[in-house]
C-alpha cells in the first residue's frame, strides 16, 4: 500500500496534542522522583551537574571487519550491553540520575543535593567529575584481545545549571528529557573534540573553583584537578568493584549471545519490548534523523519568563514527527534524542528489502515530517506559543541496520546502531533548519528521480510532501507515482461532493 501524508489528518492530530497541554504546571523538583513518571503536561525545575559521556573509537568496533556483517554487529553490541551494565552500576551507587543511553551515548544528571546555592552547585559539580573518571577507568579495563574487543575510550562533558525536566509521555515508551542550556552545553563539551578525558565548561569550572580557559571544549582537566573532586566526593563505590562485576558479566557473555532476524516489513510494528540479544533484528533500511533546529536559543530565551511555551512546543512537536513516521509512513522511532528523533523505515519482503522502494518512502518521509512540522508552526503560533527561529533539518541514509535492547534485564534500553546510524547522523548535521540531505548510499542506490531531486551535492532546501511526491513522481519515481495516485483517490469523493455543491441550482424566492 503507498505511503501519504495528508493535511487534515496532521491538523486533528496536532489540535488534539496543543489540547493535551493546554494547562501546564511548572515546578521545583526537590526530591526524589521517577523521570518516567512525569505526567505530559508538567514539568520539573532541575538545578544540578550534567554529564555526557561518549565513546569515542565506537566506530573502529563497527569498522572491525571489512563488511558490515553479523560479526562487526555482535562485537559491538556485546560491547555495548556490558558497557551499560558497568554504567548503569556506577550510577546506581553514586545516586546519579540517568537520563539517556543513546548508542555509544551516556546523559546523566546530579541532582542532589537539591538545594541552590554554591555550596551546593560545587558539591554536584564535583560528583559529576569523579562519577565521570570512574567511567573512564572502568571502562578503560573492559577490553579483550582474544575477544576483539577494545577498551572504550571515552570524553566526558560536564555543565551545571537549572533545566527542566518532562516526559514526551508516549505510553509503553517514556523518554525523560532535559531542556536548558546546561544538558545541551554537557553534550558539546562531550561531542567537542577527539581528545579523552574530562571537560568542563567555564560555568562548571567556576562553580568547582578553577579559572575560565579561552576554549572549554579544548582544555582537559588535570590529574590533580580531578583528584581533587575526587577526594571532596567520596563516591561510595571504586573502580575494582565494578570492575569485578564487568568481568563476571563478560565471562558470562558471548558475542553468540547476539541472534539476528529480520522483521517483516514495513516496521510499525516493530516492538522493541518483545527485543533483546537472542531476539536482536537486523536489516537493510534507513536510518532517518530529524532535528528541530534552534531549540536551545528557544529554551534559552523561555526557560525564565515562559518556560511552559517550551513544554507545549516540544510535546506538539515531538508527537506529530513520531505520528508521521508510524503512522504516514509505517516506519518506527528508536527514540527521541532530546529534540531529535531518530527513525528506521523499510520496505520489501520477509526475505529482503525493495531498496529503491524504502528510499523513495523515506525521501517522502522526509516532507512529510517538514510538512507536518511547519503545520504545527503555524497551529503553536495560532494558540499563542512563541516558535520563532525554529526549524527541522533532516538526514537519512540506507544500509544495514540493528534493533534491540541491551543492559540488565527489567531495565533494557532501545539500541539501534550500524554505520548507516552515524551516516544518516552526519547529513542531519550538514543541514541547516530548512534542509533535507541524503546520504551517498542511498543517493547512488536510489531510483534516478532521486538523483535529480537532491542534486550533485544530495541536499535541497524547503522539501515539504507535496515538493517530493511531484518531484519523484514527475520524473517517474513509481514509489512517488503510487503515492500521488492514493492520495488523489482519497481525496476524490471530497472533491466531488464540492463539485456537486457549487452547480447545485439556487431556488430565489420573491
Amino acid at each position: 500500500m503507498a505511503r501519504t501524508w495528508n493535511q487534515g489528518r496532521a491538523e486533528k492530530h496536532i489540535g488534539s496534542k496543543i489540547d493535551d497541554v493546554e494547562n501546564v504546571e511548572v515546578m521545583e523538583y526537590t526530591k526524589d522522583k521517577s523521570l518516567e513518571a512525569i505526567p505530559t503536561n508538567k514539568a520539573y525545575k532541575v538545578f544540578g551537574a550534567h554529564v555526557y559521556a561518549d565513546i569515542l573509537n565506537i566506530g573502529d568496533m563497527l569498522n572491525c571487519t571489512d563488511e558490515e556483517g553479523v560479526t562487526c554487529h555482535r562485537r559491538t553490541l556485546r560491547f555495548l550491553n556490558l558497557h551499560q551494565r558497568a554504567v548503569r552500576r556506577i550510577l546506581t551507587e553514586c545516586e546519579v540520575q540517568r537520563v539517556d543511553f543513546h548508542n555509544q551515548r551516556l546523559h546523566a544528571v546530579v541532582a542532589k543535593p537539591y538545594n541552590t546555592d554554591t555550596d551546593a552547585e560545587a558539591k554536584r559539580v564535583r560528583r559529576a567529575v569523579a562519577v565521570g573518571q570512574l567511567i573512564i577507568d572502568v571502562l578503560a579495563e573492559t577490553g579483550d584481545a582474544d575477544e576483539h574487543i577494545d577498551s572504550a575510550e571515552v570524553r566526558v562533558g560536564i555543565d551545571t545549571g537549572e533545566a527542566l525536566a518532562v516526559n514526551n509521555g508516549r505510553r509503553g515508551s517514556r523518554e525523560p528529557l532535559f531542556l536548558g542550556s546546561p544538558a545541551n552545553k554537557a553534550a558539546k563539551m562531550a561531542g567537542g573534540g577527539s581528545r579523552q578525558g574530562i571537560f568542563l565548561t567555564n560555568n562548571a569550572r567556576l562553580a568547582i573553583g578553577l579559572n575560565e580557559v579561552d576554549n572549554p571544549a579544548a582544555t582537559r582537566l588535570t590529574r590533580s584537578e580531578i583528584e581533587d573532586a575526587q577526594q571532596k566526593a567520596k563516591l561510595e563505590v571504586s573502580k575494582e568493584e565494578i570492575v569485578r562485576s564487568w568481568r563476571k558479566d563478560f565471562e558470562n557473555s558471548s558475542i553468540n549471545d547476539f541472534q539476528f532476524s529480520r522483521h517483516t516489513p514495513p516496521l510499525d510494528d516493530l516492538r522493541f519490548d518483545e527485543l533483546g540479544p537472542k531476539t536482536s533484528r537486523r536489516q537493510e533500511a534507513i536510518n532517518i534523523y530529524a532535528d528541530i533546529d534552534g531549540f536551545t536559543k528557544f529554551v534559552d530565551r523561555h526557560i525564565d519568563e515562559s518556560p511552559k511555551d517550551i513544554v507545549k512546543a516540544l510535546h506538539v512537536l515531538r508527537a506529530e514527527l513520531d505520528r508521521v513516521v508510524t503512522t504516514e509512513f509505517k516506519g518506527r522511532r528508536v527514540r527521541f534524542i532530546g529534540d531529535c528523533i531518530h527513525a528506521l523505515l523499510c520496505e520489501g519482503t520477509a526475505q529482503s528489502t525493495g531498496v529503491e522502494q524504502t528510499i523513495s518512502t523515506a525521501t517522502l518521509c522526509a516532507g512529510g515530517l517538514r510538512s507536518s512540522f511547519e503545520l504545527a508552526l503555524t497551529k503553536l503560533t495560532d494558540a499563542e506559543v512563541d516558535v520563532d527561529g525554529l526549524g527541522l533539518a533532516i538526514g537519512f541514509e540506507h544500509g544495514w541496520m540493528t534493533a534491540t535492547r541491551l543492559g540488565v534485564q527489567g531495565d533494557r534500553l532501545r539500541c539501534s546502531i550500524s554505520r548507516g546510524t552515524f551516516a544518516a547522523e552526519a547529513e542531519q548535521l550538514r543541514c541547516t533548519g530548512s534542509e533535507t540531505a541524503i546520504g551517498p548510499v542511498a543517493y547512488e542506490s536510489g531510483t534516478e528521480a532521486i538523483r535529480t531531486l537532491f542534486g550533485s551535492n544530495r541536499k535541497i532546501r524547503g522539501l515539504g510532501y507535496d515538493e517530493a511526491v511531484d518531484g519523484l513522481a514527475d520524473d517517474g519515481d513509481e514509489t512517488a507515482k503510487a503515492s500521488r495516485s492514493e492520495a488523489l483517490a482519497s481525496a476524490a469523493p471530497a472533491i466531488k461532493r464540492a463539485a456537486e455543491v457549487s452547480i447545485r441550482p439556487h431556488v430565489h424566492v420573491v
